[in-house]
């Protein structure tokens, strides 16, 4: 097994497939394998929660991990095959990030005594005595999280870009278009009125798909009939420059399932939203670490998904 072979996402528990999933880690991590009462596993706050999932390449969910309104990260499980892996921290970061775009200024949790190590290379610090929680022994702890758009000394060596808010992350993904050189790559379920839609940014896609050899904007649209039925511009955009522009739709129903949008360019930058519906997210100029398992899932879907059919008829 390959490591960063997976990706991590946002799942809405209201949504029965997305709930199964995580009760399912859940079950077999910390009921089956810790044995932790059913009754103390299932407090009744997932409710009030935000969730989010990490799968492997063919959509198995292989780790789960929750963070509820008082900024406290819990529930946080990897199956025992994917462990060591870099699962886990992937999930951490995802759910540190959404703290950070709800405001929070530090995220708390309490830490069975065994990964201690594990969240103090997180950043994290243990306070206070040891307790008992469903005969586990842990700790609580606590790590300060820098303001949103004061990043610390690692943030501004990737040049973190804001994404709190629809006006943040407008400006954010045209500056990630005009920073492309001559490769993009695009994951959304549905192109909106306000996403690709742009002069600057129909400019900014334009230049790149006539940069020269080697040019390629590969996009992965789950709903290329909206587009059309909505005369969005990208469509057209792609209509006249179908040589350096393709449009892929997802077949299975994993990769459909999939609720998040992202914008990766080869500079190394990113933009990333949990929730393609939702502005709030996290970017970077060049940050190619964060980047690779994004690029990885977009790879791996891009090679089992198929031209987008209902484009055919306008030969894109």
């Amino acid at each position: 097994m390959k490591l960063q072979t997976f990706h991590v996402a946002s799942a809405d528990w209201s949504r029965e497939r997305d709930r199964e999933a995580l009760l399912d880690i859940r079950q077999r991590v910390f009921i089956d394998e810790q044995a932790v009462p059913e009754s103390r596993e299932r407090d009744g706050h997932d409710d009030n929660c935000w969730h989010v999932l990490a799968r492997d390449d063919d959509g198995t969910p292989i780790g789960c991990g929750r963070l509820g309104d008082d900024h406290k990260i819990g529930r946080l499980a990897v199956l025992p095959a994917w462990r060591g892996h870099g699962v886990g921290a992937a999930l951490l970061c995802e759910l540190m990030s959404r703290a950070r775009t709800q405001g929070a200024t530090a995220v708390i949790l309490a830490a069975q005594l065994s990964a201690i190590g594990f969240y103090e290379r997180a950043g994290f610090s243990a306070h206070g005595d040891v307790f008992d929680d469903a005969g586990l022994p842990h700790r609580m702890m606590q790590l300060t999280l820098p303001p949103a758009g004061h990043g610390d000394v690692e943030a501004r060596d990737v040049g973190s870009l804001p994404a709190s808010d629809r006006d943040q992350t407008a400006a954010t993904r045209l500056q990630l278009l005009q920073e492309t050189r001559h490769r993009l790559a695009i994951c959304i379920p549905v192109l909106t009125a306000d996403s690709y839609a742009s002069v600057d940014e129909l400019a900014a896609l334009r230049r790149i798909a006539i940069s020269g050899r080697g040019a390629h904007i590969r996009i992965l649209l789950h709903d290329p009939a909206a587009g059309l039925r909505n005369d969005h511009r990208l469509i057209a955009l792609a209509q006249r420059l179908p040589s350096a522009m393709q449009i892929r739709t997802p077949l299975e129903e994993a990769d459909l399932a999939y609720p998040s949008s992202y914008l990766l360019n080869d500079a190394g930058g990113y933009l990333f939203q949990p929730e393609a519906n939702r502005p709030q997210g996290r970017a970077a100029c060049h940050d190619r670490a964060a980047q690779a398992p994004l690029q990885q899932h977009f790879d791996h879907v891009w090679e089992r998904a198929e031209r987008a059919i209902v484009l055919q008829t306008l030969d894109i």
